[in-house]
């Protein structure tokens, strides 16, 4: 069974930084792309980022170029997100999901997920 859990997440000042990991089991990470969704209170869920299986490829939100980095480790089975330089505007439920081989367009294609972990951004 596939399973995902989040972790990494909690309060910080703006500015600051975050490391989320997203730890998987049940499947070999390898055949695996992994997107990082987030969820703030009274908004639709998002996108933020996602890396293909082969991590040879990801893409991220608008809002977070240039502040956020995924990056994956197979042997490890986990994926993670580098958050710096965070805003007030970060403040959300951080979620992965996985979709086979390739990042995908829908979120509905993104066939598992974790419970979340909450990050906070504030002074």
């Amino acid at each position: 069974q596939l399973q995902l859990v989040e972790s990494g997440g909690g309060l910080v000042q703006p500015g600051g930084s975050l490391r989320l990991s997203c730890a998987v089991s049940g499947f070999t990470l390898d055949y695996y792309a992994i997107g990082w969704f987030r969820q703030a209170p009274g908004k639709e869920r998002e996108g933020v980022s996602c890396i293909s299986s082969s991590g040879g490829s990801s893409n991220y939100a608008d809002s977070v170029k240039g502040r956020f980095t995924i990056s994956r480790d197979n042997a490890k089975n986990t994926v993670y997100l580098q958050m710096n330089s965070l805003k007030p505007e970060d403040t959300a439920v951080y979620y992965c999901a996985a979709a086979i081989i390739s990042c995908r367009k829908r979120m509905a294609d993104f066939g598992s997920w974790g419970q979340g972990t909450q990050v906070t951004v504030s002074s």
